[in-house]
């Protein structure tokens, strides 16, 4: 197995995060890079910044861009794509959850199938269902949406979401590689160049 690492950074409610998880892993194979895939809260992240949404509902001109950059993209990418109502939604249980698939080699699939239940599906990602329908999709036992609940798994987020102040990250998708960051699906291809060299 290769050394050459990259830790993926994402929200389930963010729009370019959907697009790195559909592309990563061809990405990292075609590098011989491995990847960890992190669920964040962005969240805490806009509160720190004094924002109580996101940028893209803040800043209406910013957010039309967004949604018509998503367009382009998706569709290069034969992705479909729905805007998530409301946006963002609420991912904390899909991160808790998330965390708990990510034990198993199948969570990148569950990780997919949320991101596609949000912006191909347009499925409410806060609902235990929805989750279930993700597992079953990755091959997972649906049952394992219980595990949001879990103690253990609930510190686990908050420490990771300590490791993303600690880290300086302030959006996502985030690429690290080291101590080095990459913010941005259009730097995610700089960031497998970065760990491939490593």
């Amino acid at each position: 197995m290769t050394d050459k690492r990259l830790t993926f950074w994402f929200d389930f409610a963010s729009t370019y995060s959907y697009l790195s998880a559909h592309r990563i892993e061809a990405a990292a194979l075609a590098h011989d890079v491995a990847v960890t895939w992190r669920p964040m809260l962005l969240g805490p992240i806009f509160k720190a910044q004094g924002w109580e949404s996101s940028p893209f509902n803040l800043y209406p001109l910013k957010g039309a861009y967004m949604w018509r950059d998503m367009e382009r993209r998706c569709a290069e990418a034969g992705l479909r794509l729905v805007r998530p109502d409301p946006f963002p939604q609420n991912s904390l249980m899909a991160a808790r959850v998330a965390l708990a698939a990510l034990e198993d080699d199948r969570g990148p699939a569950f990780c997919k199938a949320v991101f596609a239940a949000a912006f191909s599906d347009g499925r409410d990602i806060s609902d235990p269902a929805t989750l279930r329908l993700a597992l079953e999709r990755a091959g997972l036992d649906p049952a394992l949406v219980d595990r949001a609940q879990d103690p253990a798994i609930k510190q686990k987020l908050i420490g990771q979401g300590e490791e993303v102040a600690g880290l300086g990250l302030f959006g996502a998708p985030s690429f690290t590689v080291g101590d080095e960051l990459f913010w941005g699906d259009d730097r995610l291809d700089q960031a497998m160049d970065w760990a491939a060299r490593m």
